[in-house]
Parts: C-alpha cells; structure tokens; sequence
C-alpha cells in the first residue's frame, strides 16, 4: 500500500471519529450497526406491542390479496367450466299469435305473453340507434360482454344494501332475460357474467341485440319492441318514427315509470330520459343536430285495457284456427307454439257495418221482458264472389257470453234457401218432368198443398205441406221460387233426381259430409245441416256465374319474420255458366217481388232467397250482388240447456222468417259495405226460353181445365181449389207488400189466379215481403207469403 498523504476527506466527521474496528460509539458487545457481535452481524427486529400487533403487515396484505386473487381466478375458471349456456326459459320464449285484418289492424291476439318476434332488419336504424343511446353506446365497438368495473359497482351497492342497482351490457341484459330470471342476486349476476363471456364468443353482436330487442319489457304487458310499438302508437316496429323510437328507448329504463298516459306527474322525468337518448344519438353521431333541434315529443296514446277473445274475437280466432287445420297449413299444436301473425281476408269496414247490421235488426229489437228473446242468435257471413275472400263473419253477440259460432256451426236445417240448388241442378241436368217437358224458370207445376210426389213408379208416400197450408195450384217454376212453395220443389227434385240435385250441391260448395243432406225429394226443402259459411261460398258460387273455388279466410301468415307458405287457390267450372246465370235470373224476382223484398232496401241489383228451417227454429237469407255474397240466419237456442228452440214470439213478433229480421239484417249490411261502390248490374246468359216474358199464360181451357200442368201430377188432376175455401188470417208485421197483385177485392172464388190478391197487398204482410196473394181461395186477403214449418207433415219431422 502507497504511505502517501491521503488528500479526500471523510463524508461526515463521526465517520473519521470512529475508526475500523473502534468500539465507540456503541454499547460492549455490539458492532458499528447496533447489532450484536458475532457471525451474521444483523440487527434484531423489536418486537410488536400494544395495538400494533392488531395491524396486519404489508407483508399479510399482499399475501392475502395473492391468494384471494388465486382463489378468484380459480374460481372464475372453474365456473367458466363448470356454467354452460342454458337452455332459454320459457317466458322468453313464449309469443302470442296475432290476428290481423287486411288492412294490418289487429283483431286479437291469443296466448299468455304478448310478444311478437321481428327480425332486427325489421328494426329501423334509427329504432336501433335510440336503443343503444339508452343502454350501451358502446355495444358494437366494444369487444367485452361484461362491464366488470359497473358490475362490481351494482353488486357491492347492492350487498351494502344502497339499493338494487343495474350495471349490465347489452349482452348481460339479453343473458338474464333469455336465460336465467329477473332476480337480483350476487349469484345471479355471477352467473350472468359467465354466461355473456361464453354467448359473446359464440354470436354475433346482431343476434344478440336482436334477441335483446325481442324480450324486453317495456310496459303495457309488452314483451319486445314490436308489441311495445302497437301498445303504445298503435302501429308495427317497421313504422316507427325517431322520436318514438327514442321515447320506448327511454322507458327500457322504467316501463312502468315512464309512461306518460298511465303516470302523467311522471312526464318531466319521462322527458329527461327522452332527451338523454336522443342526444346520446347527436354525440355518437347517428342523428343530425339539425333533426334533434326540431324532435318533438312523442306521447303515446292511450293504453287499450286487453280485451282477450271477447265480441266478434274469438269466433274470428276460432273460424281461422279451423281454416288452418282443414287446410293442412297449420295444425293446433304448431299453432299452439305462438309467434304467428295471421293476415285475414276480413275487411275492418265491412266486419264492423255487420256488427252495427245485426245490432239495429235484430239486438235492439229484443227485451228482457219477453222470454223468447234469450233464445235468440245470428250468425253471418260475407264473400267476395271472384275471390273468394271471406270479408265478413259475424259469430254471435259475444265469444265470451256464447262460445259456439253461428257462423260456422253445422247443426241447423238451411230450409228453403236449399230450393235454388234443385233449378240449378234442373238446368245442369237438362232434366224433364214426369211427362217429358224440360225444367225451366217457366215449367208449370201443380203447386197444390200436400200434393203427393209422383215418380217413375206412380204415387210416392211423400206430400209435403205447404207454408200455411195455402194452394197455390198451377204455378211456374219461377213463382214456386218467389213464393218458396214445398210441394212444386219437392217434386222437381224427384224430377231432376235428389242424387244429381245432391251433386249439385257439391259441386256449388256444401260439405260432402253435411249432416242429413240425403238424396231423397225432401232435399229441396232444407234438411240439410250445413253452416251459414257453407251456404255463403254455395251462393258466391252462384253468383261467380258456376265458377266454384273454395272460400278464403287467410292472405299471409309469418312467423320470426319469415313468410309460411300458402296453398294456391284453384278455381273450376262447377256448373255451367247457363245454370248459374238461370238461378240467379230466378232469384231477382224473389227479391223484386216474392217472399225477400226487404232486400230491395240495398238500393241496388240483387238476388236472394228466404228460408224457414222445422219449427221455425231458424230463418234464413241468402242473397247476392254481382260483387258481394251474403248469408245471414237468426235461430232459436236454449241459452240454459242449448237445445234449439222456435223462434215464435221472439223479437216482439208471432214468428220470424227469412224475409224479415235476416233479409233487412242482410240489406243494411250490403248496403254499408257496398256504399262507396258503384252498383253493378248482373250480366246474366240464361238458358233459352227462360225469360219472365216467356212465362205461359195460366188461363182456363175450354173445359176449365189449366192444361200445363194437367200431367205434372196423374193422382190429382184438379188444378183448383174448392170454392168457398177460408182464407188463413194475415200475420202482422212490416208493411211490404205491394199492388202487384191482379185479382179484384177478395179475389176470384174457385180461381187460381196466380198472384190473386187482396186489395193493395197491404193486410196480411210479413217480412215475408211484398207480392202479396190471396192464394187460390174466394177472397184472396191473406197478404204477403211467408215461409214455415210443418214438421208433423213431414217425415222424421224435417222441415217444410
């Protein structure tokens, strides 16, 4: 070592003062640090005491956040592995069938949760845009599915008991909707978490949102935004404006809260939100300042209270639901599953003016105070003849009050409306009489009451009575239709051959299985059981000039968004054009002077015809324009034991028949529904020699025989009625008839002067309408022709 001076000095004095080595400075026994002699040469650490030894070290802290961070981590991951994505539940799932007219309003809606799927393209952009401003600006543009920092921040506000608070993305709120529940539990949103984490990874951001979009609540009982667009504006999603868009935005916030119409005190608050989300939409650059600056609020209209399947509902639910199975497009148990919307052919316009139709005729005519009344029920039906669209359906007064329609119900006789089928087939046919003269509107028939049928092989056992048991004597085809007269059909059908006449009924569109349409000559009169729809598409039928396609109930169904496919509708040729045109030639003249005249209160061209089924136990009318086919029938049933009743008495009146209540019911409807529609005129091809102008004089021959009909009956050639004969008394009721008739006061006795009447027509009228006669009796009073039953007379009691 060099024994030059050293020229540094020490940093601190004490350092020069205590040498190497020195012991200064420090107790015997210690080292320069304080510690003790020795090996190692380290200082003790003093011990803790006093409250110090409750404070846990740096050291405890660190280790136990490591291991609670190991232990979280590890439990993270276990249930990572351990939760799968479950199965949805089934409220949010669950979806409601919605029922429209062809407009787009809606008619029900069936099922527990009123819930209607859409596809997010259905959503408009603007729709969408509001929703994420409300929820989760960041929802596309950001990667994770859980916001950990909110999520931890709801869940310790919710432990330390400051209240239940959210904090969930987009995606954690569509996992606690569609997966799991609305409970608020720290389990639960651990769950959520995972759940988000795992669908994020396994979906697109468009699936999620739009299942988001599709099970949220917003109010008014409104599961997605569909619902929530008809529960308060009344209109579907795709249709929303901006403005409204962002105000059911803001209610996914408080649904209950922030509706306006129910909580009114609550619409500041409402507006607030209203405000945040649109210009959350103006900073995230999805709307124009400019559009901001001049959004107006939105406030919703007022919440409709459910009505379920009650009024015309449900029989239109039901009618649509049948339509579907029959047709094989949807059985009941696919149905069943929900989330279908049903656009039917029913026209809103026409089904109301029905309603009001069967209101003013028939609702307000009846009273508490008589007993006959409580029996009363109505169904209708209204086609459009090319179509075959069912625009119209009237069930009964309420669905909920009485569960069976009267619309489609088969379980009714249709009566007389059955007879233009026979001159239809008649026509088809190229059928004769017994003794060989072709069937034609001006064939002349002995319209004697309880003529005996005769057919190939003589005398039948078959002689049905006529309506009050009047005589009409020789008569054509055309005034048997006009006065509905039993015996004159009864023995053309045996003429045409009930089997053909059956055929013909077919073809026009009644239900091969129809209860009680058997081929025998009873046919003509109506014993057949077929539903008021049946007997609509028969006579849409007629009036489409023989062209038959089945009816119509169903234009578009969808479900999710995707269109179900419908059978296409087939139309042919069921009878020809000649039989059709025939029939419907026929039917005017019931309407412009036999038993329908009421109708004529249309105000414009129409057909139709009146029936009576057994009993009076229901009274029909069955009619048409060249653009609209309507039946309409009132019946008579127990409201307690629901056995079918007569009609007698009801309605303030000694009987009801299908020239009264149902044809005015049939008039005012037509006409609404038809008013905004220029009358058309039938074009009609007829078959030859039909013509009113080619009607036979009835006149006496010399021998004072009637000779047209001499052979239309070899058992009972009298063509006359018995001089002196009574005439039966007139029954009261609307003053509709006319000066049509051609007899003087009080007729000619012994005469059968086709349309002998009483004067003006004016003593004896009924609904059955106008023409009145005065039979073939001595003083012809009676009045207007009614139609009824005479069961006794007929066999198995069917009607006459």
């Amino acid at each position: 070592m060099s024994d030059e001076p050293q020229h540094w000095a020490p940093r601190e004095p004490s350092d020069a003062a205590a040498a190497p080595g020195s012991d200064r400075g420090g107790p015997p026994g210690t080292d320069a640090q304080g510690g003790k002699g020795g090996k190692g040469g380290k200082k003790r650490r003093p011990r803790r005491t006093g409250w110090r030894r409750a404070v846990p070290t740096w050291r405890m802290v660190l280790g136990t956040v490591l291991g609670l961070g190991l232990l979280l981590a590890g439990g993270i991951f276990a249930g990572y592995q351990l939760v799968d994505i479950p199965a949805a539940n089934a409220s949010a799932t669950a979806q409601s069938n919605v029922y429209l007219y062809n407009d787009g309003s809606v008619i029900a809606r069936d099922g527990d949760v009123n819930r209607e799927k859409v596809k997010l393209s259905q959503v408009p952009m603007t729709v969408q845009h509001a929703v994420l401003a409300a929820e989760d600006r960041d929802f596309y543009s950001d990667a994770r599915a859980v916001d950990v920092k909110a999520m931890l921040r709801a869940g310790w506000n919710t432990v330390t008991g400051k209240g239940k608070q959210g904090g969930s993305t987009i995606t954690q709120q569509y996992v606690k909707n569609y997966y799991l529940g609305q409970e608020r539990t720290v389990l639960r949103k651990a769950k959520e978490a995972i759940i988000a984490v795992k669908l994020n990874r396994e979906v697109t951001k468009d699936q999620i949102f739009e299942g988001y979009l599709n099970t949220s609540y917003f109010g008014r009982n409104a599961y997605g935004i569909q619902a929530a667009a008809q529960a308060y504006y009344g209109k579907n999603v795709e249709e929303l404006s901006t403005s409204e868009g962002a105000y059911l935005a803001a209610l996914l916030n408080a649904p209950s809260a922030y509706d306006v119409v129910a909580h009114p005190d609550n619409k500041p608050a409402a507006q607030r939100r209203w405000n945040y989300v649109l210009d959350g939409m103006v900073k995230e650059d999805w709307l124009p300042a400019a559009e901001r600056a001049t959004t107006r609020f939105p406030t919703p209209g007022e919440a409709k209270p459910s009505t379920g399947l009650s009024g015309q509902r449900g029989y239109i639910v039901q009618a649509v639901e049948d339509y579907l199975n029959r047709r094989g497009i949807l059985d009941e148990k696919t149905l069943a599953t929900g989330g279908y919307r049903i656009t039917t052919t029913l026209d809103k316009a026409k089904q109301d003016a029905f309603v009001k139709a069967v209101d003013t005729n028939v609702t307000a005519r009846t009273s508490t105070d008589r007993k006959a009344d409580r029996n009363v029920r109505v169904g209708g039906v209204s086609i459009v003849p090319g179509s075959g669209a069912v625009v119209a359906l009237y069930g009964g007064i309420d669905y909920t009050k009485q569960y069976v329609s009267n619309a489609t119900r088969r379980d009714y006789q249709v009566g007389s409306v059955f007879k233009p089928f026979v001159l239809t087939s008649a026509v088809v046919n190229d059928s004769t009489t017994q003794d060989g003269r072709p069937i034609t509107p001006n064939t002349v028939y002995d319209g004697s009451n309880k003529r005996t049928v005769v057919g190939p092989q003589g005398a039948t056992d078959y002689a049905p009575a006529n309506e009050d048991d009047v005589d009409h004597g020789d008569i054509t085809v055309r005034t048997a239709t006009d006065e509905s007269v039993n015996s004159v059909y009864a023995q053309m059908a045996q003429d045409v051959g009930p089997g053909k006449v059956r055929d013909t009924a077919i073809a026009l569109g009644i239900p091969a299985d129809t209860p009680d349409l058997t081929a025998s000559p009873s046919i003509a009169l109506g014993p057949a059981n077929a539903s008021v729809l049946d007997m609509a598409e028969a006579y849409a039928t007629l009036a489409d000039h023989g062209r038959h396609g089945p009816y119509v109930l169903v234009d578009k169904i969808t479900k999710d968004g995707a269109e179900v496919e419908l059978p296409e509708r087939t139309t042919e040729q069921a009878v020809s054009r000649e039989a059709a045109d025939t029939t419907t030639a026929v039917l005017r003249s019931v309407v412009e002077g036999g038993t329908g005249t009421a109708a004529q209160a249309v105000g414009r061209p129409a057909v139709g015809k009146t029936g009576t089924a057994e009993e009076d136990r229901a009274a029909w009318f069955a009619g048409y324009t060249p653009d609209l086919a309507t039946v309409v029938a009132v019946m008579g049933q127990n409201p307690d034991t629901g056995a079918q009743t007569s009609l007698y008495g009801a309605l303030g009146l000694p009987r009801i028949n299908g020239g009264g209540a149902p044809a005015e019911t049939w008039a005012a409807y037509t006409e609404a529904a038809l008013r905004s529609s220029p009358a058309q005129e039938f074009d009609l091809e007829t078959m030859p020699g039909s013509d009113e102008e080619d009607e036979p004089l009835l006149d006496e021959d010399s021998d004072g025989s009637t000779e047209p009909s001499a052979a239309s009956d070899p058992t009972a050639p009298s063509s006359t009625a018995p001089s002196g004969t009574a005439p039966s008394s007139p029954t009261p009721g609307t003053d509709t008839g006319g000066t049509d008739g051609t007899g003087g006061t009080g007729g000619t006795a012994g005469t059968t002067g086709g349309n002998a009447s009483g004067g003006s027509g004016e003593t004896g009228n009924t609904e059955g309408g106008g023409g009145a006669s005065g039979g073939t009796g001595s003083t012809g009073s009676t009045g207007g022709f009614i139609e009824g039953a005479r069961g006794p007379d007929f066999p198995d009691g069917r009607p006459v």
